[in-house]
């Protein structure tokens, strides 16, 4: 693990610049990036998923809204919706594509917490 030392909010982070992704990756030890829509059904049907994963887990979540981050979402070639990336001590270490279990993103993220 790195030496960050900033305890991952309960509640999941909404990207207000893209700015501040950068930020956010470089601030906590790992970090679950959630590139969504307000549009897209299996999107909404996560949220509730991705809402306690910020709640229950040491990572920070962090909501990205492709419609309004096109150009971030470019950059992390995000071609479907959902989009998940687990980031570790900086670096993009999963992606995953598609709607994810609660169980399925909760092992994934304590490869990288524990």
């Amino acid at each position: 693990m790195s030496s960050n030392t900033n305890a991952a909010p309960a509640e999941p982070i909404q990207l207000g610049n893209p700015d501040e992704f950068d930020d956010v990756v470089d601030n906590y030890d790992v970090v679950l990036v959630d590139f969504y829509a307000d549009w897209c059904g299996p999107c909404k049907m996560m949220e509730p998923t991705i809402g306690a994963l910020a709640a229950d887990t040491d990572a920070a979540v962090l909501k990205v809204d492709v419609d309004q981050f096109q150009a971030l979402a470019g950059q992390y070639e995000v071609q479907g919706i959902p989009t998940l990336l687990v980031f570790a001590d900086g670096e993009l270490a999963e992606r995953m594509v598609g709607a994810q279990t609660g169980d399925a993103l909760s092992q994934t993220i304590a490869g990288y917490t524990e």
